[in-house]
């Protein structure tokens, strides 16, 4: 899979953008603020995910503009696709969405056709940050490969809310426990779902991650990965092959276990929202033991496991998207993240050129300037 053509108008800083990217490395070069990580986030945004950066939709246009614009083609292993993506400031709410021609009901309904994998100076706290980011990290490689994931995740989320709203309510007397359990049957239904596809995701990022940090650490480290769960213990996890039965009841039962627990906490204590990866090296927590070189190569290793899995699901590389990040790596750890997506169409943004990198042989550099390509 690789993008073809590019344009972008009114998104943030960006002034009428069109390129044509190299089938493989593309790098856009310039000083800070000038519009790179824009060109990436404007690529991510058509990848039906959400916005890296959190942009609230408002911040999307650019402050002299009425109209945003992004265009795409891009080629998989069948055929040519076009994806434009438009937002009016008149009307925020109104995302004009198209993917071949077909209006599409929201950004998120792109999810799927073009993949994209990311790497931000944000990932490189990936495997010693918060248990929140890895779940983030999880849900969204799961949903990559499986269609249905991401609205069970987004409805599992409105409905803990409410069950959170509802124990403070009980506990004020403006509500009676037996309320609850109209949630907790839809919540062990989904949440027994979320916990199948984690648990079997991570098995496979745990075999990628142990071959790849096998290379990087020369052999002397060892990577584990493991999906710890605050309602299943890992051999009933192995042993299920379906979310139904005997993994719902026994999430339905956790969560009626600990209702005087959550009661007094006020809040949904276990479940899928509360989950973790746990990452070791040699046997030991990365989180607690490992030095800033391995928690960085760790988490490099994580997304790079990650691209490797979408390829063996869907039978085609993704878009690798580098935003930032090999200027934050030591020359050793750049080789070998870009020996690793060699086959992969990869844009990078950068501010200098000191990466390892041919551009007569490999790609193209785009030099960006106050949101626009200059030529040399």
């Amino acid at each position: 899979m690789f993008i073809t053509e590019l344009s972008v108008n009114g998104f943030k800083n960006l002034k009428g953008i069109e390129i044509k990217p190299h089938e493989k490395i593309n790098i856009f070069c310039g000083r800070n603020a000038q519009g790179k990580t824009n060109l990436i986030e404007a690529i991510w945004l058509c990848s039906g995910a959400r916005s890296f950066r959190s942009t609230k939709d408002r911040r999307m246009i650019g402050d002299d503009e009425q109209v945003m614009e992004i265009g795409l083609k891009f080629k998989n292993s069948f055929r040519e696709q076009d994806i434009r993506f438009a937002m009016s400031r008149t009307d925020l709410k109104d995302k004009n969405v198209t993917l071949n021609g077909v209006k599409q009901k929201s950004p998120s309904k792109l999810f799927g056709s073009l993949n994209c994998v990311i790497f931000t100076p944000e990932v490189l706290e990936l495997s010693k940050g918060s248990p929140e980011n890895r779940r983030q990290f999880i849900d969204l490689s799961v949903a990559q490969i499986k269609n249905t994931y991401s609205a069970v995740t987004y409805k599992y989320e409105a409905l803990i809310e409410r069950r959170n709203l509802l124990l403070k309510n009980i506990n004020f007397g403006r509500a009676r426990r037996e309320e609850l359990e109209m949630w907790d049957v839809q919540l062990a239904q989904m949440g027994a779902f979320i916990s199948l596809h984690r648990y079997n995701y991570t098995k496979k990022l745990g075999s990628y991650a142990g071959r790849l940090y096998n290379e990087i650490s020369g052999g002397s480290e060892v990577l584990d990965i493991d999906y710890s769960s605050t309602v299943y213990d890992r051999d009933m996890l192995d042993k299920a092959s379906d979310y139904t039965g005997e993994l719902k009841d026994r999430y339905f039962e956790v969560l009626c276990n600990n209702i005087e627990d959550d009661l007094r906490a006020g809040f949904t204590q276990k479940g899928v929202h509360r989950d973790d990866l746990i990452c070791r090296i040699n046997g030991k927590p990365v989180r607690e033991d490992a030095s800033q070189g391995q928690h960085r190569s760790a988490a490099l290793i994580m997304k790079l496991s990650q691209a490797y899995i979408l390829y063996e699901e869907i039978n085609d590389h993704p878009v690798i998207l580098l935003d930032d990040v090999l200027s934050e790596l030591d020359p050793s750890r750049q080789r070998f993240v870009i020996s690793k997506i060699h086959d992969m169409q990869v844009f990078i943004t950068c501010c200098d050129m000191n990466i390892p990198f041919d551009e007569n042989s490999h790609g193209k550099i785009f030099n960006i300037e106050k949101g626009q390509i200059k030529k040399k």
